[in-house]
């Protein structure tokens, strides 16, 4: 054979010893000799270590792409590829032909995904705020990174490889992509927070732009030596590419959703979709172009979320990024020669990466001055906007490939990328708390709000399935026109097909093509609830798209921005919804998500059938029972003060029923205080004006008496409300938490809800909000707060001389202390 003939780098094997299958070990050969278990175990290895790091690098704040990187440097020739036994079996060099071209039809089919979960329409909905932002995070640190490369270049000796291509390296530093940015909020569980939303809609104007930026870099390199014209014959065929996907493939696509249902795609059209993304590829890499553009530009122009979107991405995305997408970064990281990378160079690159994240961060300070964001807030969203990813590895890649940059650079650069977005990440992730916005200062809860004022609620709710309780608990609630209630209800919909969360609020006669089908049988219940009460209810729907993790932000965030006094939640369980174990649990991390974070106050409904829509309304039953359960604290004090507002509705009987101590003498505090005020004003109003209004003690010495008390109501009430924190050391509650099944029900509410199957009672527990820390730092303040009404004199030393000294005020219906008959109303 003619030496001269081979290339230098060219790698001989014999082919025959690839191709063929392996006979197996039971006749002496080995599987790895043939190319397909080769490959299959180099992906196997490839994504499980990366599952591994991603397991334990999560709870650290590290995102997938961190993992990922490692996962391909630990494969790579840097540590265990060091090893000739493990190189030689698992990772010869020949196989690097197959598993590279295997790992390229991932990352396109990835890309692919990336666009279709892209939301276009970002652009045209983002605010002034976010496209200035955006054009500000590309051209300031483009530019400056550039003179400063510039600088660095002139005035510091450096290895001619590097001085050839240092100006492009500061370029590249600067961009950033929207997947990345996408990828990191999804990860921090950010996405549906208010800097989170701002981040992605800024990103995806500086993603847009960065992505032009290189295009036009890319072509003008790999025609600045070629023939005249080759340069604009380019772009002309791009843009034959992107006519053709906006005016043929996408009005096609949209005639397939419109034959398909809401919930499934036939299989014909995603046959034909595959096949155009992989006519796209070929077409790209024809006519000069990367073989990964026209996948994006043919993702981008199919329409995000269901039905077709999420068929896609449900497909696609999990094989992809979880088996294919690992090896991209093991064939990627193993291109590194960590031993030809010098010191020197190493400085000079990772300066220029260190100042490009400053000058993303001035980037968005300069724009944010005029709108007068907070300084933290822009800080952390220039350090959310200077995280990159796999679009920018991709596109170092592709700038290697055409000489831009040379290979050290490439390696001092992807390195550069990992370091800066494992330590970035973890910042926003433990520093950041978006809660803290959620805090108003106010009381925003039941109990301070004026009984006779309007009352803000906001209902959450997952399948239309939760549409009759949710308004059958609005009806008991008693709008009228002297309180009159303002009802905000949020359908929460899990975000699939698409990559950024929207919240859409639904104007009457306006219909907004991006929210669930499901939501329209929700909004006319709705609308159908507030004709019937017009003029003393007022209903505002929305439905809010966007991850479980993240999910509770947009709760939070509008029950803050609409100044509600309660958020009422569903219960996992339903007795009419059966959804799997995986959607029942992430509802259920979602309530308590809520729960943590919510700015007033908040109930979770548990319907057991009693408050289920049937032929008769609320407004025509002729009775309706109601029950308080009530230990004292400032959440029994809350589901007092909703259920009076309840006592008005003329079909509501209310029964207070409270638990005292028989056999010591309570201790005095200002709780004990709080709570006889408001029993008190119970007794003396809704009791002596209402006759269906009760009131009810029982003298219990330990949780046994509890239990019994309890076991004795469930078929006396259609609804039980009760507060969800109590005194973990009462003697009342003695051993019930080790028995919590459900802790974010309470103590009493997880034994109202597991004691007797049989009981069809609804449970509503309610956790009155603390909006205050002079609350939490001086009780005393919340007298102040409440006005002249709380200045009632307190003179009793044990709080159940509160019955004696009003049991001669003549009260209707109230059994004495130990009568276990309950009022039959």
């Amino acid at each position: 054979m003619n030496t001269s003939l081979i290339r230098t780098g060219t790698i001989c094997y014999e082919q025959e010893q690839q191709t063929r299958w392996s006979k197996g070990v039971f006749f002496g050969e080995s599987p790895f000799s043939s190319s397909t278990p080769l490959l299959l175990c180099q992906a196997s290895l490839c994504a499980l270590s990366t599952a591994i790091l991603n397991r334990f690098l999560s709870p650290l704040g590290q995102s997938i792409f961190v993992s990922q990187i490692l996962a391909g440097v630990i494969m790579g020739p840097a540590v265990l590829g060091s090893s000739p036994v493990l190189r030689d079996l698992v990772f010869p060099i020949s196989s690097f032909y197959i598993v590279d071209t295997f790992a390229y039809f991932g990352v396109m089919f990835f890309l692919f995904i990336v666009g279709v979960k892209t939301d276009l329409s970002l652009i045209r909905k983002s605010g002034k705020k976010a496209v200035a932002i955006g054009f500000s995070t590309f051209l300031v640190p483009l530019l400056l990174n550039s003179i400063l490369g510039k600088l660095i270049t002139n005035s510091i000796p450096m290895e001619p490889r590097l001085h050839r291509s240092l100006i492009w390296v500061a370029s590249f530093q600067a961009l950033s992509s929207f997947h990345a940015i996408v990828c990191l909020l999804a990860d921090l569980k950010l996405m549906s927070s208010e800097l989170g939303r701002l981040a992605i809609s800024s990103s995806m104007i500086s993603g847009l732009c960065s992505l032009f930026w290189t295009l036009i870099v890319f072509t003008g390199k790999q025609t600045v030596h070629i023939k005249e014209h080759t340069f604009l014959l380019m772009i002309l065929f791009l843009g034959f590419m992107i006519l053709f996907a906006m005016c043929i493939f996408r009005p096609i696509v949209r005639r397939m959703i419109k034959k398909s249902n809401s919930k499934s795609v036939k299989e014909s059209y995603v046959l034909v979709i595959f096949v155009s993304v992989l006519g796209s590829a070929i077409y790209g890499e024809y006519f000069g172009q990367h073989f990964v553009l026209g996948p994006i530009i043919l993702g981008m122009v199919v329409p995000d979320g269901p039905p077709l979107g999420s068929a896609l991405v449900n497909k696609l995305d999990l094989f992809i990024t979880s088996i294919i997408l690992p090896i991209f970064f093991v064939v990627s990281t193993a291109r590194i020669d960590f031993t030809s990378i010098s010191l020197r160079s190493f400085v000079i690159v990772e300066c220029l990466a260190f100042f490009a994240m400053l000058f993303k961060i001035a980037g968005v300070l300069l724009p944010l001055m005029i709108w007068k964001m907070p300084m933290s807030d822009a800080i952390y969203l220039g350090i959310i906007l200077s995280n990159q990813g796999i679009m920018e590895v991709l596109m170092l890649e592709r700038a290697k490939s055409i000489e831009l940059i040379d290979k050290e650079s490439y390696s001092i650069m992807v390195l550069s990328i990992s370091i800066f977005t494992g330590i970035l990440a973890p910042i926003v992730k433990f520093s950041y708390k978006p809660s803290k916005k959620y805090i108003t200062g106010e009381w925003a809860t039941i109990q301070h709000v004026d009984p006779n004022t309007e009352l803000r609620v906001l209902a959450c709710l997952h399948y239309p399935e939760h549409t009759p309780s949710i308004i059958n608990l609005f009806e008991v609630s008693y709008p009228h026109p002297q309180a009159p209630i303002c009802f905000y209800v949020v359908h929460l919909v899990e975000l699939a097909g698409r990559s950024a969360p929207v919240l859409v609020a639904h104007h009457p006669g306006l219909r907004n093509p991006s929210h669930s089908n499901e939501s329209d049988h929700i909004i006319n219940a709705l609308r159908f609830f507030e004709l019937e009460n017009r003029g003393h209810t007022t209903v505002y729907p929305f439905t809010s798209i966007s991850p479980y993790a993240s999910m509770h932000h947009d709760v939070c965030s509008l029950a803050a921005e609409r100044r509600a006094s309660l958020v009422i939640v569903l219960f996992h369980k339903h007795p009419v919804i059966h959804a799997a174990d995986v959607d029942a649990n992430a509802i259920r991390a979602v309530n308590q998500n809520i729960i943590k974070e919510s700015p007033c106050s908040v109930g979770i409904l548990i319907d057991r059938g009693s408050t289920i829509c049937s032929s008769t309304s609320m407004l025509q039953a002729e009775l309706y029972r109601v029950g308080v359960l009530f230990l004292g604290g400032p959440d029994d004090r809350e589901a007092l003060s909703y259920a009076r507002r309840m006592a008005k509705h003329p079909n509501v009987h209310l029964t207070l029923v409270r638990f005292v101590e028989d056999n010591t003498r309570a201790a005095y505090s200002y709780e004990v205080e709080l709570d006889l005020d408001l029993i008190s004003r119970f007794r003396d109003v809704e009791q002596m004006q209402n006759r269906r209004c009760f009131y009810q003690e029982e003298m219990v010495t330990d949780s046994v008496g509890v239990i019994s008390v309890v076991s004795s109501m469930h078929s006396c009430f259609d609804m039980i409300l009760v507060g969800r924190r109590h005194e973990d050391d009462s003697p009342l509650l003695e051993g019930f938490m080790d028995w919590n099944e459900f802790p974010e029900l309470g103590i009493v509410g997880d034994m109202l809800y597991s004691l007797d199957s049989e009981c069809k009672a609804s449970l509503l527990v309610v956790q009155q909000a603390l909006t205050c820390e002079e609350y939490l730092d001086d009780p005393r303040a919340l007298s102040m707060r409440q006005g002249p009404s709380a200045a009632i004199e307190m003179t009793l030393n044990d709080p159940r001389d509160l019955s004696v000294r009003q049991s001669s005020s003549g009260v209707i219906g109230m059994p004495s202390n130990d009568s276990k008959v309950w009022p039959q109303v």
